[in-house]
């Protein structure tokens, strides 16, 4: 059974900063692609940004500069630093990564989410 999950939510307010972290545990053979995606209210869930084995890294336009992403391949995790919030960043943040399992499958993973809101 693999698992993701996700810490370091919270209320922070504009232009402060919050750490996501995220780690996998389970029966894995490997992880390819990890990532962060996010769901405001009323909206649908957005790629936030996404990080390959490699490090090779990708982000959404509206945390370009803001954002930064990095994983750890031997500790299975992922983090995404946030600085500079915005109101507008406030959503539920998803970790995800592509897993292959002891299937030797590879497939789509996501946490149960985490909190961030912006506000003063």
């Amino acid at each position: 059974q693999v698992q993701l999950v996700e810490s370091g939510g919270g209320l922070v307010q504009p232009g402060g900063s919050l750490r996501l972290s995220c780690a996998a545990s389970g029966r894995i053979y490997s992880i390819g692609r990890m990532g962060w995606y996010r769901r405001a209210p009323g909206k649908q869930r957005e790629l936030v940004a996404t990080i390959s084995r490699d490090e090779d890294t990708n982000f959404a336009d509206s945390v370009k500069g803001r954002f930064t992403i990095s994983r750890d391949n031997a500790k299975n995790t992922v983090n995404l630093q946030t600085n500079s919030l915005k109101p507008e960043d406030t959503a539920v943040y998803y970790c995800n990564a592509y897993i292959l399992g002891s299937d030797y499958v590879y497939r789509d993973y996501w946490g149960q989410g985490t909190q961030v809101t912006v506000s003063s």
